[in-house]
C-alpha cells in the first residue's frame, strides 16, 4: 500500500484555531476550493472543512470560552499513532514536554498534545471510529506533505522516528532560514493547479504570499490575514 497523508505513522488531521471562522473560511474556499459546514452528525455541532466531499479538518473559535484569553490563531495537526500512551511515553523520553494527557475524543479516538524538542507543537492521534484524512492520491486542494523547518532538521527527524516507531515518509525536515528567528512550527504543504492564480487572487495586501524555489520545485507559501500558512505546490509534482 502507497504510504501517504492519513496512513499509521503519517499526519492525519488538522484543527484550524481561528478568531475569525467566517473570514477564515471565505479565505480559504476562494483559495484552495475548501467546503466549510457545520458538521450535524458532531454533537458539538462543529464546523468540519473538506475538499471534493473529502473531510480534511476542523474549526474552533479561539474567542470562545473554552481558551484561554489571548490564544493566538494557529493550526493543530494531529499524527496517527498504533498506542498513544506508549508513544507519548516514547516522546518525552526523547526529549518532548507533554502539553496535554491522553483523553478520549468521544468514541472517534484519543489525543495528546506535545510540542518536540525544537519547540514545535503537534498532536497524536489513536483512531478507534475516525481514522482522519483519506483522499485519492493528487486531487487538488488536498493535504500533499509536511514541513517542519527548524534549526536541527536531523535531529528532528530522529526524534519522531523514535515516537512513531518508524520515519514519517510524507514529512520534510528542512534547516531554519533564519536559525532562531522564531518558534519551529508544522506546516501542511497542499497540491494546487494553478500557483499563479493564487498569487493574482491575494495580491490586494491582505494576505500574504510568497514564493521560492526549493529543490527544483516552486513553492508558495500562503498565510491568512491572521497568520495562518500553509504551502503550496503544483498538484503534478
Amino acid at each position: 500500500m502507497t504510504t501517504r497523508p492519513g496512513s499509521l505513522n503519517e499526519f492525519c488531521w488538522m484543527d484550524l484555531k481561528t478568531r475569525d471562522p467566517a473570514g477564515t473560511a471565505a479565505f480559504l474556499s476562494t483559495t484552495l476550493g475548501w467546503s466549510f459546514a457545520v458538521d450535524e452528525e458532531d454533537w458539538r455541532k462543529a464546523i468540519k472543512m473538506s475538499v471534493d466531499g473529502r473531510p480534511i479538518g476542523g474549526v474552533s473559535d479561539v474567542a470562545s470560552p473554552a481558551y484561554p484569553p489571548g490564544t493566538p490563531a494557529h493550526i493543530a495537526y494531529y499524527l496517527a499513532v498504533d498506542d498513544i500512551e506508549r508513544r507519548v511515553e516514547a516522546a518525552t523520553a526523547h526529549g518532548a514536554r507533554l502539553v496535554v494527557s491522553p483523553f478520549d475524543a468521544g468514541g472517534q479516538g484519543r489525543i495528546a498534545t506535545l510540542t518536540d524538542p525544537e519547540g514545535a507543537a503537534f498532536s497524536l492521534w489513536q483512531r478507534r471510529h475516525f481514522p482522519g484524512w483519506s483522499f485519492p492520491p493528487g486531487l487538488a486542494g488536498a493535504p500533499h506533505r509536511m514541513v517542519l523547518a527548524c534549526d536541527r532538521p536531523d535531529e528532528a527527524r530522529h526524534f519522531y522516528e523514535k515516537t512513531t516507531g518508524a520515519p514519517l515518509f510524507c514529512a520534510d525536515f528542512i534547516a531554519a532560514a533564519e536559525p532562531g528567528a522564531s518558534t519551529p512550527q508544522w506546516e501542511l504543504v497542499v497540491a494546487v493547479d494553478d500557483l499563479d492564480n493564487v498569487i493574482r487572487a491575494h495580491d490586494d495586501g491582505r494576505a500574504s504570499v510568497t514564493s521560492s524555489e526549493k529543490h527544483g520545485r516552486r513553492v508558495v507559501r500562503l498565510s491568512s490575514p491572521e497568520g495562518l500558512s500553509f504551502l503550496l505546490r503544483h498538484r503534478g509534482l
